[in-house]
C-alpha cells in the first residue's frame, strides 16, 4: 500500500506513560509510529528513501505532557506529501519529513495497540498501550467498527474489550506542603519493606515517604529534590 496522503484521528486516555498506539511500516524502510513516551505523544515517520541513511531520513515529533492522567485526549494526524500536521488536543505542530521520497509504502499490516512482531526493519522493543481508544479512523475507515463487526480486513489478538472500564481508584491530595501529610501505624519487629505507589506534582521539592527502621537502623526517606527523586537510608 503505497499513499501520497494519510489522515489518522483517535482519542485516548490511559494511566501508563509508554505504549504504542499504532504502528505501520514497509520493506523498504518506511514506517509511520505514535506512542506515549513517558506520558508526551511522539510521532515517528521515515518515508523510506533509500539514499539515505536512517538519521537523515527519520522525522520524530513530541507534542503534550501529563498524557497519562486518565482523560480522554484528541489526536489528529494529517500527511500530504512531505508535509505533515500533527495534532494534540488542539495543539498543532507542522513540519515536513526529512528525505527525497513523498510516499509511505506500507507492506506489513497496521497494527493498533502494539506492534505485533517485534524484529521486522525499522522495528523496536516497545510496550503495548494499555488504555482505552475510541473515534478511531484511518483513512476515512473506523476500525473499531470493523474490529466490532468482526470484518475480515482486522482482527484482534489478546485482551481486547469493546468497552472502557474504569479503574478503580481512589487518590488522595495534599493541599498544604507543610501542614498535610498521612500517618500509618507502624508494624513492630518487621523484617521487610515494600511500599509502592504513583504520584503526581508540579512542584520540585518534597518529603514522599519517611519511616523509621527498626532496630534503630535509622530513617528511610523518599523525596524530590530538585524535580529529581532522591532514596535515603
Amino acid at each position: 500500500m503505497s499513499t501520497f496522503k494519510d489522515v489518522v484521528s483517535l482519542k485516548f486516555k490511559s494511566m501508563q506513560g509508554d505504549g504504542v498506539l499504532f504502528h505501520g511500516e514497509g520493506q523498504r524502510g518506511d514506517y509511520i509510529t505514535l506512542e506515549l513516551q513517558k506520558g508526551k505523544l511522539s510521532l515517528h515517520i521515515n518515508l523510506g528513501d533509500s539514499n539515505l541513511h536512517f538519521s537523515n531520513s527519520h522525522t520524530s515529533v513530541t507534542l503534550g505532557s501529563l498524557l497519562d492522567d486518565q482523560h480522554w485526549h484528541s489526536v489528529l494526524i494529517e500527511r500530504f506529501n512531505k508535509q505533515v500536521n500533527f495534532t494534540v488536543d488542539k495543539h498543532t505542530q507542522h513540519f515536513r519529513t526529512k528525505g527525497d521520497s513523498d510516499h509511505l509504502d506500507i507492506d506489513y499490516e497496521l497494527s493498533f495497540g502494539g506492534i505485533p512482531v517485534p524484529g521486522k526493519p525499522g522495528t523496536f522493543q516497545r510496550k503495548n498501550f494499555h488504555g482505552c481508544i475510541e473515534n478511531l479512523y484511518y483513512n476515512g475507515v473506523n476500525i473499531i467498527d470493523l474490529a466490532k463487526r468482526r470484518k475480515p480486513q482486522i482482527y484482534t489478538v489478546g485482551n481486547v474489550t469493546f468497552s472502557c472500564s474504569e479503574p478503580q481508584i481512589v487518590p488522595i491530595t495534599f493541599i498544604s506542603t507543610s501542614r498535610s501529610y498521612l500517618l500509618l501505624p507502624g508494624t513492630p519487629q518487621i523484617d521487610g519493606l515494600s511500599v509502592s505507589f504513583q504520584f503526581r506534582t508540579w512542584n520540585q521539592d518534597g518529603l514522599l515517604l519517611f519511616t523509621e527502621l527498626s532496630g534503630n537502623s535509622g530513617p528511610l526517606l523518599v523525596y524530590l529534590h530538585g524535580g529529581r527523586l532522591t532514596l535515603l537510608i
